[in-house]
């Protein structure tokens, strides 16, 4: 049965799924129906991107440990991006990253999830323009949700998100709902904010 979390709530991964070892973190979004006058032109779809952050001791060591659209998979293998969405359209997931547990190296203490709007300062487009935005843990076993966040605040005028983050504790990995918005310009912004 999957958790519904709030905004700083912590599942123990774990202890809820004995032998869990591969997980699919899908992130999800849509946009919001905006008005459009006669005379505006029309608007450009928008592109949100998810990356996967590796972090030693709570910072960023090294920048071929984020993984993103352009850098799909980590050299270690245990994290890899399954490829950029450009528009978001359809249900479900839009853009997923899967991350084997057993696989990440030992110096690594958790994994940060993101998303940003491409160019969102050149097209003029912020995460007050998105709806229904989330990010869920499926175990890559069997399918099955184990958690899910469901981003519900007013993000007007953010152009970045901060999802969610797996960590692992005293040998057991975590998952922590961070829903924290930010006006990053770029993923290259959000990423100073680990080093």
């Amino acid at each position: 049965m999957s958790v519904n979390l709030q905004k700083g709530q912590k599942v123990n991964l774990s202890k809820e799924n004995v032998g869990l070892s591969r997980v699919i973190v899908g992130l999800g979004w849509d946009e919001a129906e905006v008005k459009k006058s006669f005379f505006a032109p029309k608007p450009q779809p928008i592109d949100c991107d998810a990356s996967a952050i590796l972090l030693v001791n709570g910072v960023l060591a090294n920048n071929a440990d984020v993984v993103y659209y352009g850098a799909l998979r980590h050299s270690s293998g245990s994290v890899v991006h399954q490829g950029d969405n450009l528009t978001g359209a359809g249900e479900g997931d839009d853009e997923q990253i899967i991350v084997d547990l057993n696989s990440v190296p030992a110096q690594y203490d958790r994994i940060v999830f993101v998303v940003n709007i491409y160019k969102a300062y050149d097209r003029n487009q912020n995460f007050g323009m998105i709806k229904n935005a989330f990010i869920r843990l499926v175990d890559a076993r069997n399918g099955k949700e184990m958690c899910r966040y469901d981003l519900s605040e007013n993000y007007d005028g953010m152009t970045a998100m901060v999802f969610g983050e797996i960590y692992r504790r005293d040998g057991e990995w975590k998952f922590n709902a961070i829903g924290q918005p930010t006006r990053d310009a770029s993923l290259t912004e959000t990423v100073k904010r680990y080093v």
